[in-house]
């Protein structure tokens, strides 16, 4: 489906990201579009241009624009009550964190707002775990992170952060964090040690350029954790809720972490909802005033992602991302032989694509696709991260890698 052509001056556009910029902190620097409306997989400007989305906010919408079941879900939660707090219980709190915890095979639910916060509190619960169930002598807990990581922007989280942009003159910065390559087995087990609480990884950086690790590694980190009494937490923020053809990224290898870190999707692209799901013996350490959340677990967000978990127990969309994951790869692996393209990785509907920089940027070939009304975004310099949302269809997905054929003049 091919979108609206421009119409007026685009002064509109023009005016709101002067605005933008003179009143809001530059720590982003979008594409020069201004959305006003948004359905499924396309979502239209100000001045009425359509475009294909094939980010769907970093996986937040995974069920695309809209999702009728999501918004009636929350219209339904918005007449009745939004927030409590958690100085109160409320109705819909229990069958959240039952059935969350069911669908990802686990006991017990922290229930955070973003995904940020979820990671702090992972990193919180494998201190404490450490320090009263293991053993580690107070103060001297250490978390084994990857390079090239992200799993968000608090101080504590850049500090064990390898991007300069994220890291630089936000010092000092938190102790207890030891850096190992990412997929490099070797390096992690040598950096455990007694005093190690947990390994914390994404299953694919996204972040970096949706790197998928060598085969077997999941299942190494998880067989290495085991034997070392050592908590695995996998990030699945942005890998998880059906991104990559599996509830989880982690199922590729049949691999069942401690603790999943989850977030963005959780929300349908509605409100923040993120969690920390695990056992009674790892979240069981926590007592009423260690760790909370205004916010967290609200009645509005426990509506929304409720309606989240029975759309994936049907299966469908992880199987959409199967079957369109599969046509994704193969189309943009024909890419690799053009001259334009020297890599693409990915699995499901995540992929990155490696531009050759003799060619352009991957900030230029994002400005061009946007041009043609595709919308991408771009990482590291010559990478572009194509993540539709999981509702798209085959038809609109083909047009959409027909105008990066089109950009890469392939």
């Amino acid at each position: 489906m091919t979108p609206s052509p421009a119409t007026g001056d685009r002064t509109a556009t023009e005016s709101l990201i002067r605005s933008s910029d003179e009143h809001s902190a530059h720590n982003y620097h979008p594409l020069p579009i201004v959305v006003a409306t948004a359905d499924g997989a396309w979502m239209t400007d100000v001045e009425g241009r359509r475009y294909l989305d094939m980010l769907a906010g970093y996986s937040a919408l995974n069920f695309g624009h809209g999702n009728r079941r999501l918004i009636e879900a929350a219209k339904a939660q918005l007449e009745r009550v939004t927030l409590t707090s958690r100085a109160f219980h409320h109705d819909r709190f229990a069958e959240f964190c039952t059935e969350l915890a069911e669908l990802c095979g686990m006991e017990m639910v922290l229930p955070m707002n973003t995904g940020a916060e979820a990671v702090e509190t992972a990193v919180k619960t494998a201190r404490k775990w450490g320090y009263r169930v293991k053993g580690v002598p107070d103060g001297r807990a250490r978390i084994v992170v990857a390079a090239d990581n992200f799993h968000g922007r608090t101080t504590t989280i850049v500090s064990f952060s390898t991007d300069p942009e994220a890291r630089a003159d936000f010092g000092p910065y938190t102790p207890g964090f030891d850096i190992v390559p990412y997929g490099d087995l070797a390096a992690l087990r040598e950096a455990v040690t007694e005093d190690t609480v947990a390994v914390l990884l994404e299953p694919i950086q996204g972040e970096a350029g949706v790197l998928v690790p060598p085969a077997g590694y999941l299942g190494a980190v998880r067989k290495l954790t085991r034997e070392r009494e050592v908590l695995f937490i996998a990030d699945e923020i942005q890998s998880g809720l059906g991104r990559t053809g599996r509830t989880f990224a982690c199922e590729h290898e049949g691999v069942v972490p401690d603790m999943y870190v989850l977030g963005k999707a959780l929300g349908g692209g509605v409100v923040p909802v993120s969690a920390v799901v695990s056992s009674k013996a790892v979240l069981g350490v926590f007592r009423p005033g260690e760790h909370g959340s205004t916010f967290g677990g609200n009645p509005l967000a426990c509506a929304v992602a409720l309606e989240v978990i029975a759309m994936l127990r049907t299966g469908e969309f992880q199987q959409r991302a199967t079957e369109l994951g599969e046509h994704l790869h193969a189309e943009l692996g024909l890419l690799t032989g053009t001259g334009r393209v020297t890599e693409v990785r990915g699995r499901g509907l995540w992929a990155g694509v490696d531009i050759d920089p003799a060619y352009g940027t991957g900030r230029e070939i994002s400005e061009k696709l946007m041009d043609r009304g595709v919308l991408v975004k771009d990482t590291h310099g010559s990478t572009i991260r194509i993540a539709p949302p999981l509702v798209i269809s085959k038809e609109d997905l083909d047009w959409g890698l027909d105008q990066l054929r089109t950009v890469l003049g392939a």
